[in-house]
């Protein structure tokens, strides 16, 4: 950040907007960014007033109020660098929008320069021309492992800690700790020294996870999922499970180093109940990374321009804890009014879908997206279009072979001899049923054997065959039109 900023201020942006949860690091920079452009240096926040950090003593200023500072700021000439920390709160005031404003103008022409820093970006709309947005990155491997290397010293003087981290260890804790503030991960590295009896080890990996957990779920937009389903889990869909299989490393050096491209993620669509959803969960333990659901009804707010905020939120904390795996399920019910969204919602479910194809195009991220679908009449022609998704996948009903897979797999998790039962006829009988059907037709004899205090047998799946109607029936049309989609648009999930 410190040399856009340097090339900013030389240039004489007046107004620069610097977005970051780290105050004191940010602070830390613009330091010494003030010391090589032989620039004076001011702090203000509404607490403290104006105050110079140059200062030993640091003495506190009476320009408390936010417009006693902007009037000062115009009346000095020296060249000098102001730092207003959360000064956001005052731009729904218009005078000091007005006089923020005034400033601008009058500091393109001189060698001042204004620096808002704060963890939100709510930009008014009368300054949008004026103000300059600069992101403030997240540490760096090379700045991760210098912190390290502070807490390995510091350890090594007092000798109350012991390491035993070998270099493997080492460099999987700094990638673990991508994605967090300096504080965040030192905060995770000690509660993890804690939690060892004062041991530093590869535990520390495991305690930064949680640290990443504690973010995402301090978001509120996203929701963390830590299921034991596995992929086994899965009935049927050789096709798919053989394409995630040769990707299991694609977010490792040796994918980078052999040229190859971290994967964007995979749009299933398909019958409900048959296993879209169960397959990202599935994934995200395969492939040994978290999984985060977003749920785009949430993005949505009634405040003009939270929508939008709200997405690129939910973007910047799954980027922030990645590699991960993003679970996006039913896409269509939250994009589904795009088409006439200029009508009904003034624009705003159009912004946030463009917003959120053009990330899925141009992310660089090792964010991995898996978006399910049901409708797919409702989805946007745009999000289909090559290049959003590595591939789009079709699931279909079971055929007999997956419904054999599938009984077995549910008698399993029923704690049930799967050899006890004949699995072809039950195979047969359930034919046209999805993967849920057949497993709430085993809950439900489950439910008549336990009543009549007695084993499950065969007969009692069969009798609960016999009373339900697949969904495939009530919706015969719409899945035959749901076929003829995918036909020419996706590839068979199951071969």
């Amino acid at each position: 950040m410190r040399k856009e900023l340097e090339v900013y201020i030389r240039a004489r942006y007046p107004l620069l907007w610097i977005v970051t949860p780290e105050e004191e690091r940010a602070l830390g920079e613009i330091a010494k960014l003030a010391v090589d452009l032989r620039r004076r240096l001011f702090h203000w926040s509404v607490t403290s007033g104006e105050t110079n950090p140059a200062l030993r003593d640091r003495e506190e200023r009476t320009r408390r109020e936010p417009q006693a500072i902007l009037n000062a700021i115009l009346e000095t000439n020296d060249p000098a660098i102001w730092v207003l920390r959360d000064f956001h709160p005052f731009l729904k005031d218009i005078a000091v929008v007005r006089r923020l404003r005034e400033v601008a103008f009058a500091l393109q022409r001189s060698q001042k320069t204004v620096l808002i820093l704060g963890p939100v970006l709510k930009i008014p709309r009368e300054l949008e021309k004026e103000i300059t947005v600069v992101d403030f990155a997240l540490p760096s491997a090379e700045e991760i492992d210098r912190l390290l290397g502070e807490i390995e010293h510091s350890a090594g003087q007092n000798g109350q800690i012991v390491l035993d981290l070998n270099r493997r260890e080492r460099d999987q804790l700094v990638r673990a700790c991508l994605g967090l503030t300096s504080t965040e991960a030192a905060n995770a590295i000690a509660k993890a020294i804690i939690e060892a009896n004062g041991r530093l080890d590869g535990h520390a990996i495991e305690a930064v996870g949680a640290e990443k957990r504690q973010i995402i779920r301090k978001s509120g937009l996203l929701e963390y999922y830590a299921g034991g389903d596995r992929l086994d889990d899965v009935g049927g869909l050789a096709t798919l499970k053989e394409w995630l299989r040769k990707r299991v490393r694609a977010f490792s050096d040796s994918a980078r180093a052999f040229g190859l491209p971290e994967p964007k993620g995979i749009l299933l669509v398909g019958v409900q109940g048959c296993g879209k959803s169960l397959v990202a969960k599935s994934v995200a333990n395969a492939w040994r990374l978290p999984l985060l659901r977003m749920d785009v009804g949430r993005l949505f707010d009634s405040l003009v321009g939270s929508s939008e905020e709200n997405l690129r939120n939910a973007i910047r904390v799954a980027e922030s804890v990645a590699p991960v795996v993003l679970w996006v399920d039913e896409i269509e019910k939250g994009f589904s009014g795009v088409g006439s969204s200029h009508i009904s919602d003034a624009g705003t479910t159009a912004r946030v879908f463009g917003s959120f194809i053009t990330w899925l195009q141009e992310k660089q991220s090792p964010v991995f997206v898996i978006a399910t679908a049901n409708a797919v009449h409702h989805l946007p022609p745009e999000l289909v279009r090559k290049g959003r998704f590595d591939e789009i996948f079709f699931v279909d009903l079971p055929d007999a072979s997956e419904r054999t897979d599938i009984w077995r797999i549910h008698l399993l998790k029923r704690n049930r001899n799967p050899d006890d039962f004949d699995l072809n006829s039950l195979a047969m009988a359930s034919d046209g049923l999805s993967g849920a059907e057949i497993e709430q037709a085993i809950i439900a004899a489950l439910y008549d054997a336990f009543d009549q205090n007695r084993p499950l047998t065969m007969d009692d799946l069969l009798t609960v065959l016999q009373e339900t109607i697949p969904l495939s029936t009530m919706m015969e049309e719409e899945i035959a039109g749901l076929r003829a989609w995918a036909k020419q648009r996706a590839r068979g999930a199951s071969g």
